[in-house]
């Protein structure tokens, strides 16, 4: 059992290093040529539906992870960025990331992904309206951060061979403990276990995925092969994604920075909405 165990992450570990490092060579190439503060103009004084989809693209191409898009977001702030388009990109920089997309449509497929991606866009973009809507703008404290460079850099390999040495010292150590959970649950638990407990029609375990998702802060590239081992072994698509979108929107770590920079109405609102955001994209994944 603990050699098939082994092979297993072996073999999981491998696929993922391939990938993760020729994709994040190659897209520190290309974002030498992202004109960052074009796109960051763009967010202003256009229309509110292009602006929005103009701040998804900048949450695409920005932070892996949850805790280092407040720098970010800050930035925003100060700058006089639409309250509305700075919360689209707070709810979608976390959850859309380039190298763990493709590395999602690897593992998981295609049409899984291009899924996620639509329903992750489309209700980031609602939530971030609606705040706006709502006048959540008032929770907004007067901080200054320091420290946050914005990235100016050339297209040149030696660039984005120091990009991909920081991404895999940030990120590839929780790519390795999800291919090596995903090898533990491959090899010890009996399939007939997980789909029977968590098969289909356990529809009750999105909303409670999307909860427990957010306490337990497993990064979306840890849970990309855990997620594909559970839904070989039978697990139901939706509770996997809802408690992937709440694990990744808002890890308790983001919520303790949030509150540095929003009164305490807008951090319970933001939790919220990450955990409706979650719960909604799993009944989505569930039904289709």
């Amino acid at each position: 059992m603990w050699i098939e165990t082994m092979k297993s992450f072996l073999w999981i570990a491998l696929e993922l290093t391939i990938l993760f490092v020729v994709i994040s060579f190659v897209i520190s190439l290309l974002q030498g040529y992202i004109p960052y503060k074009k796109i960051e103009k763009m967010m202003v004084g256009r229309h509110k539906l292009t602006a929005a989809f103009v701040a998804v693209f900048f949450a695409f191409i920005t932070p892996f992870c949850s805790c280092s898009t407040i720098p970010v977001v800050v930035n925003m702030l100060k700058k006089k960025l639409p309250f509305n388009i700075v919360m689209v990109f707070l709810f979608a920089s976390p959850v859309l990331d380039p190298t763990i997309l493709t590395i999602m449509g690897v593992i998981l497929g295609w049409k899984v992904t291009i899924l996620y991606v639509i329903v992750t866009t489309t209700l980031s973009i609602l939530i971030g309206f609606s705040l706006g809507a709502l006048g959540f703008e008032r929770a907004v404290k007067n901080v200054v951060i320091s420290g946050y460079e914005e990235k100016n850099q050339k297209f040149n390999f030696r660039y984005a061979l120091r990009e991909t040495w920081n991404l895999m010292k940030s990120v590839y150590p929780y790519l390795i403990i999800g291919a090596g959970i995903g090898a533990i649950i491959h090899g010890t638990v009996p399939s007939e276990w997980i789909s029977g407990l968590f098969g289909k029609d356990a529809w009750w375990l999105i909303p409670v995925a999307a909860i427990v998702g957010i306490p337990l802060y497993i990064r979306l590239s840890s849970m990309i092969p855990i997620s594909q081992v559970l839904i070989a072994k039978g697990m139901a698509l939706g509770p996997v994604m809802a408690m992937m979108i709440s694990s990744a929107g808002a890890s308790l770590p983001e919520v303790i920075l949030l509150k540095s920079i929003f009164r305490k109405e807008l951090v319970i609102t933001f939790v919220i909405s990450v955990i409706a955001m979650s719960t909604i994209s799993g009944f989505i994944f569930y039904l289709v």
